[in-house]
């Protein structure tokens, strides 16, 4: 970590100058602008000193901040293969965000997993083909073509399938994640 620069930043955000910061800390304008400069390190004490006088604490001035990822491709996604199905996870880690969208291929004659009841709702688009979605309580199926969606409450247990002869690609929205 590049301490001068993070006190620094800290500084700007804070709308000091160095002889504010300094005044507040007790130390010297030069002292900071050599901190500031890596041209010089200050004890682990100076260093609180200058943390509290920025209104932080040591842990929150050493925590880096992750640039959280946002845009993903190819080459982050990853593919399950299954007999009868084939899931993309499109989003990594999704399972520690409030949803998960994966990309299910579900080959001709073919079903998904099952889900099971469970709080939170789904979302379905369909890229190419057509599926049914099923209800396994009732086994009442409801066709989605391509360029249809389907929105459910997650409270009741259900699949989908593909009885057709061609495969069926669906964008899958679950919250919370269950894949």
């Amino acid at each position: 970590m590049d301490i001068g620069q993070r006190i620094r930043q800290l500084r700007n955000k804070n709308n000091l100058t160095l002889e504010e910061l300094a005044s507040r800390c007790e130390l010297t304008k030069g002292f900071l602008s050599q901190l500031e400069r890596n041209l010089t390190s200050p004890s682990i004490s100076t260093l609180e000193d200058i943390v509290e006088a920025l209104g932080m604490n040591m842990y929150d001035f050493f925590k880096e901040d992750e640039d959280e990822k946002m845009v993903f491709g190819t080459e982050d996604f990853f593919v399950d293969e299954r007999e009868d199905h084939t899931i993309t996870w499109i989003v990594p880690n999704a399972q520690k965000n409030e949803m998960e969208p994966i990309l299910l291929d579900l080959g001709p004659q073919k079903v998904s997993q099952e889900i099971m009841p469970h709080e939170g709702e789904e979302f379905g688009y369909v890229l190419s083909g057509r599926i049914k979605l099923v209800f396994s309580d009732t086994q009442k199926g409801f066709t989605v073509k391509k360029g249809q969606t389907f929105y459910i409450r997650g409270d009741r247990q259900h699949f989908l399938k593909n009885d057709s002869s061609q495969l069926a690609r669906v964008l899958w929205i679950c919250t919370p994640p269950i894949f």
